[in-house]
């Protein structure tokens, strides 16, 4: 025999042998971190944009492409797994970035550029 409960309105309603579905609360807290890149119409990078928690890539496109381009404002999502990512710490800007101050070479400080040459 089946319980029935008429609570919240609805009549009589089975309470035994229901399939219960998770919590959604500890479904998406298992969902892995993805950090959202946005290439605008007249902007020729992707910038970082947000995050979202989605569980798969593809479900984080598509919420990305929800979230971020609401008002038809790119044309180029990226979504980045945030684990995927390995970035310098910017405490040590000055030892990691040191190595590029020491080649002068690399740097146009000792070519003349020509008048007619725009946007230099």
């Amino acid at each position: 025999m089946t319980d029935h409960t008429a609570e919240g309105g609805h009549g009589a309603v089975p309470t035994s042998g229901v399939p219960v579905e998770p919590d959604a609360t500890q479904v998406r807290g298992d969902w892995p971190l993805y950090e959202v890149f946005l290439r605008g119409k007249r902007g020729l990078n992707h910038v970082h944009v947000g995050s979202l928690h989605a569980a798969d890539p593809e479900m984080a496109l598509r919420h990305a492409r929800d979230l971020y381009t609401r008002r038809n404002e790119g044309v180029s999502i990226w979504v980045v797994k945030a684990s995927d990512i390995t970035a310098s710490s910017p405490d040590e800007k000055d030892p990691f970035f040191a190595p590029a101050a020491d080649k002068v070479y690399r740097h146009p400080t000792f070519y003349e550029i020509p008048d007619d040459v725009p946007h230099m």
